[in-house]
Formats: C-alpha cells, structure tokens, sequence
C-alpha cells in the first residue's frame, strides 16, 4: 500500500489553478524527490498533504489517511520540515524537543531517550544545553529535522531542507536525510537538483500543477537524458561566438555556456563526435577540454519543462 496517494488533485485560488488534476504515488520507505520550476505547485501540494491546506477538488491519502474524511487523525502520522522552520529561540534544543514530545504525548522516559537519540543523531548533543538563538542557520536546520521525528512519523515532508545553507551545512542535512532511507517515507521538495540526485530513489516533475513524469532515477535518467559534451575554452569571446553558431545546427538540441566552459546537448552522438570538435576546430578555439560527459538530473528536468512550457 502506498504511504501518499494522489488522484485528480485540484486546487483553486480565485481564477489561478495551482493544482490542475495532479496525480502522485509514493511507496513506503522511499525517499522521492519532488521537482518542479516556481509556481508549479509544489509548495501548494506539500501543504494539501501536510492538512495545512485543503484541495478543491480530488483525493489524497498519507499514511493510511484519507484527508478528505478523516484528516484530524493526520498530525501524529507525520513529520514536517518546512522551509523557514521556527523556533523558541530561549529554548535549548533538550528543551524545545521535550516540549513537542509531550505534545505528542511521549512518557516521561520514553520522551528522555527519544530527545537523546535525535540529538545524537543530528550531531547537537555536545550543544544540547545552548540556547537556540545562538545558533547557525545549519544548526537550526538539523534542529528542525530533529523535531520532525520526534514523533517517529511514517511520512516526513521536508520543503527545501538544504536550500539556504553553505556546502559543508547541505552535506550534513543530506546525509542524515540519505540515513532515513527505509525508516519512513520521505517525501523532498527542493529546486536543487544535485540535492535530488544524490539522495532521492524515486523523481517526481511537475509543471502547471501536473505531473510530467514520475520514474525511479536511473530509469529517469536513461531514459530522458540526452547525450552532453563539454568544450573548455579560455577565449569566452570565441567560446560564445562558436556556441551562437552551434545552435543552429540540426544535431544539437540547447548550447548553454557558464564562465569558459559550453555544455552542448545533442540528438545524434555519433553525428556529434564527427562533426563537434571539427567545428570547434574551423573556429580556430585552443580547447583546454573536450570531453563527452554523463547526463545530468539538470539536463532531464531543463528538457521535461521546456518541453512542458510549449503545450
């Protein structure tokens, strides 16, 4: 049985229609990766499943469910991390966890190893006793992980939970994330997507309040990718003007240029290896790298809602 079922979801404000039929499974234990371009409805769908929103229109299931019916019952089910969690800022982080395991209804020693366990797990014991408000913004993040399992939730919902923090802070969120794999369904919303591509086993599109696709990675990824090349080149003036060129050619499907370096997608990789480093060639570039490289999430999603945007 699935952990979120999604059929026909609607959801309307005024004239907009954030949600236009949107259907979504996710299996239990699964860490799915929820995409999609701003004002595709992702974050209109995350609050419909968390119970902080209600649909127009369709049904939708979490955790056994039914949030059409019996939604009262959803809150202790679930864990939610949202994407400007808030604390007590007077509170320790043994403090603030204590307090919603008691809102949860925890005992007293039940509540004691719980706290004890989430702050080892989210590395805050030595910090255990400190007040929140001193903390960093990576600090808080792990905190607000904490507390969405206080209550050991069948599905947690976490809305861009690495976002906003630096490179050392993404990779510690990331990896405790990657260690729920199996323990609860985790359902991810986020734009960033070497985020998904690290953790995530299944990968949800969405655009204008659809799903576009919904596949396991790998398959997403052999499936939708087409094959990239990569020229590095110190003239940038060269580099785009040989690119501007690029693009008019039948065989390549988008040229995308970033500092010296231009990432060129094709349709015909053998037709790609003949005739790309010979026109690089003719427009005299001293290449300092040719290489074709794997796929990327970037390259499937930019294609799946370009594609998308046409209709």
């Amino acid at each position: 049985m699935s952990n979120i079922r999604v059929e026909s979801l609607v959801k309307t404000y005024g004239k907009v229609r954030a949600l236009d039929g949107l259907d979504l499974t996710v299996e239990p234990g699964t860490v799915f990766g929820f995409l999609g371009p701003n004002g595709a409805g992702k974050t209109t769908t995350m609050r419909i499943l968390t119970g902080l929103a209600r649909q127009t229109s369709g049904r939708a299931w979490v955790a056994g469910v039914d949030l059409t019916t019996d939604g009262r019952h959803l809150a202790r089910r679930i864990g939610y991390l949202p994407e400007e969690p808030a604390f007590y800022p007077w509170m320790t982080p043994r403090e603030f966890l204590g307090y919603l395991g008691r809102l949860y209804g925890l005992s007293v020693s039940e509540l004691t190893a719980r706290v004890h366990d989430l702050l080892e797990l989210v590395k805050l014991t030595e910090v255990s006793r400190r007040r929140i408000g001193g903390f960093s913004r990576g600090m808080r993040q792990r905190l607000a992980l904490a507390a969405a399992l206080v209550n050991r939730p069948e599905v947690l919902f976490l809305d861009e939970p690495a976002s906003a923090l630096d490179p050392a802070g993404r990779k510690e969120v990331l990896d405790l994330i990657e260690g729920l794999r199996g323990q609860c369904t985790v359902l991810m919303s986020t734009h960033i997507l070497s985020d998904v591509e690290r953790v995530c086993d299944v990968i949800g599109i969405i655009a204008r309040g659809k799903m576009i696709v919904q596949s396991q990675r790998e398959t997403l990824l052999a499936q939708y990718a087409a094959p990239v090349f990569e020229i590095e080149c110190a003239d940038l003036t060269a580099l785009q003007r040989w690119a501007d060129g690029l693009r008019q050619q039948a065989w390549v499907t988008a040229v995308s240029v970033n500092r010296n370096t231009a990432r060129v997608v094709v349709k015909d990789v053998g037709l790609a290896k003949r005739e790309l480093l010979a026109s690089a060639v003719q427009a005299n570039l001293a290449l300092d790298r040719y290489e074709e490289v794997k796929p990327s999430l970037e390259d499937v999603f930019l294609r799946l809602v370009g594609e998308e945007g046409l209709r």
